[in-house]
């Protein structure tokens, strides 16, 4: 429409020129090539009044179109990205459990040839190194069926000398339940030797020993080094060395033997507060859940701690 009027619009005009040339020019002149280039310049100005606004728009399209089409490749791009991140998310996912799956399979399969004694190098034990072992149990899986039979399986390797432990106690608690369930154990006492003996000797223990002998300790160095009047001269600089804490403990009766290893049974890769001054030269190993406990995993641990040639410093 807008052509259409400009067109009409300009036809008015040159139509009213073409009237009046006549009259301005005389007859000699060619007037049919000024009605010629009368007529190229105004069909010229009309296109141009035109093109020029479809021009605009043409460009405005283009340029509404390519910000479109770059929203739409950003868009494209980031989900390609984050579905490439996830895929690479879950492989590595699935890489790890399948590496922890094969393993725990090998461990199974190595356990159980140790128990049918399929494997020559785990048949001689040196029993004998092994003069003290402490068991870390986890208290929510503290069964006594099953400490029980770890208890068996231990004596039939020999081991003479063992400490139950749990957190909270439960094994101290049913420790009367598991010496007449288990018969040939006797109870250890503070002032037993570790000697070979015929029965296995069990101690039981649980944090609040631990956090009840450091309490009792601390108090004994209070009245022995405060309340004497022997630190007088210096005060604010009293340091209490490590063979006198010992001394304390073993006043108190909190400082029993010294594990040459201990086993953790339970999800926690720790000594779940396993009174820390009698294990500074201990082996620490992690057997996995109680409920999931084997003979040759067993086995397997001693015989491990057996080759290990431990060096102490001076």
């Amino acid at each position: 429409m807008f052509f259409i009027s400009s067109f009409l619009h300009v036809s008015v005009h040159q139509v009213t020129v073409f009237k009046l040339l006549p009259l301005y020019f005389p007859s000699s002149f060619p007037i049919s090539k000024i009605y010629f280039n009368l007529f190229f310049f105004f069909f010229s100005f009309s296109f141009f009044n035109f093109s020029k606004p479809l021009f605009s728009r043409l460009c405005l399209n283009r340029s509404m179109d390519f910000a479109k089409l770059k929203r739409m490749l950003c868009y494209w791009i980031h989900q390609i990205v984050n579905i490439l991140l996830r895929l690479t998310w879950h492989l590595l996912h699935f890489t790890i459990h399948l590496f922890y799956f094969a393993i725990n399979i090998a461990n199974a399969l190595e356990s159980h040839l140790i128990s049918k004694g399929l494997l020559r190098r785990y048949k001689s034990l040196h029993i004998s190194k092994l003069q003290y072992l402490a068991i870390v149990i986890e208290s929510e899986d503290c069964r006594t069926s099953n400490v029980i039979e770890l208890l068996q399986w231990l004596a039939d390797l020999g081991v003479k000398h063992v400490c139950l432990y749990d957190k909270e106690g439960i094994l101290k608690k049913s420790k009367d339940f598991i010496l007449e369930k288990f018969d040939g154990a006797t109870l250890f006492q503070e002032n037993d030797v570790l000697l070979d003996q015929p029965l296995m000797t069990l101690e039981f223990a649980s944090f609040s020993d631990g956090k009840e002998a450091v309490a009792k300790a601390a108090n004994v160095l209070f009245m022995k080094y405060l309340k004497s009047g022997s630190t007088s001269s210096y005060q604010g600089e009293q340091i209490f060395t490590e063979s006198q804490m010992g001394e304390a403990l073993k006043t108190v009766g909190g400082n029993g033997p010294e594990p040459d290893l201990l086993l953790v049974y339970g999800p926690a890769r720790c000594h779940l507060g396993f009174p820390a001054w009698r294990i500074r030269y201990t082996e620490i190993q992690h057997m996995g859940p109680l409920k999931s406990m084997k003979y040759g995993s067993l086995i397997k641990a001693i015989y491990k701690f057996t080759m290990v040639q431990q060096n102490y410093g001076k």
